[in-house]
């Protein structure tokens, strides 16, 4: 599809019905995750904000419900970095069915020391990339159970710059917060393609798709108390960097796109227009080193075994 058409069928402010449809966001309640959840609630379908943090799940919720007249929406109490409590939080979703999950919560560290869940797991890929695959996994059987489920990761412009170090995956033996970041974002994206991979050589209909918000900055970002609040000056200040980012209201595009879009297929990136940084929502390449499938299949090995879960992830 060519980006003019792309363009002429898309329209970031006039998105297409989703009543009946039921969403889930992780990390919903703030950043990308919260505009996420705020847009699909604008469609009529039922948005779960997945939040360890019921207090702050509570104002993203007031929130949207003073912007979308009749949202429905709601929290499920998740904790990414608690791999034994997702089945727990997946039972209680009571539901039949799962239209979509956004995996889009995590951890950004930019100081030292080096961090670790309560399973011992580096803090940042335990909570970022395999927290989201073993949820995944719970997840599957509801996913599989909607006419058209879709697993939508959100990855970050900074994975571009990356690579995996399959021998320190953890990084235990050279930790350096912004690098361990980036490559757990990276993780998570080569996980996303490999997993439409699999999903497509077991017949499932459920799609796996990767998006990512390219810049997306605070000072740009609409103020949404007391979500989030920029102040006049800080805004003012942010205006010359626009020429360049966006706020994360939009950096949420590609994101809600990958949702919602009827045309969007499994395996596809989705990022900003502009210079992958900002502007509406396109399909851009997949960059040669988060498709690669040996790296993608170690990666799903050592993933499951550091997990324990079942390396199938329930689709089979």
């Amino acid at each position: 599809m060519s980006s003019a058409s792309q363009s002429r069928l898309w329209d970031v402010h006039r998105l297409p019905s989703a009543e009946g449809r039921i969403f889930l966001v992780t990390g919903g309640n703030a950043g990308i995750g919260y505009f996420t959840a705020e847009q699909l609630a604008a469609t009529g379908a039922v948005v779960i904000l997945g939040s360890r943090d019921a207090a702050k799940a509570k104002a993203a919720i007031t929130s949207i419900r003073s912007r979308v007249c009749g949202a429905h929406v709601r929290h499920l109490q998740l904790d990414l970095a608690d791999l034994s409590s997702l089945k727990t939080a997946v039972d209680r979703l009571d539901l039949d069915q799962l239209d979509a999950v956004v995996h889009n919560a995590g951890v950004a560290l930019d100081d030292l020391p080096r961090r670790e869940t309560k399973d011992g797991h580096e803090l940042m890929f335990g909570t970022n990339h395999l927290g989201h695959f073993v949820l995944t996994q719970w997840l599957a059987a509801l996913l599989s159970a909607a006419p058209a489920g879709r697993i939508v990761t959100v990855g970050s412009f900074a994975a571009r710059s990356e690579r995996l170090d399959l021998g320190d995956l953890q990084s235990t033996q050279d930790y350096r917060p912004k690098r361990t970041y980036g490559r757990s974002k990276l993780a998570q994206m080569c996980f996303g393609f490999e997993l439409d991979r699999r999903l497509r050589t077991a017949g499932s209909t459920v799609l796996s798709v990767v998006a990512h918000p390219g810049g997306a900055l605070d000072s740009l970002t609409p103020s949404r108390p007391p979500v989030h609040a920029a102040t006049p000056g800080e805004r003012l200040r942010a205006l010359p960097t626009g020429l360049l980012v966006q706020g994360k209201d939009a950096g949420a595009w590609p994101v809600v796109r990958a949702v919602l879009d009827p045309e969007v297929q499994g395996g596809q990136l989705w990022g900003p227009r502009v210079f992958g940084l900002r502007g509406d929502p396109r399909r851009e390449p997949v960059p040669s080193h988060m498709a690669d499938p040996a790296v993608a299949a170690r990666l799903w090995a050592a993933s499951a075994e550091l997990a324990g879960t079942d390396p199938h992830l329930g689709f089979r």
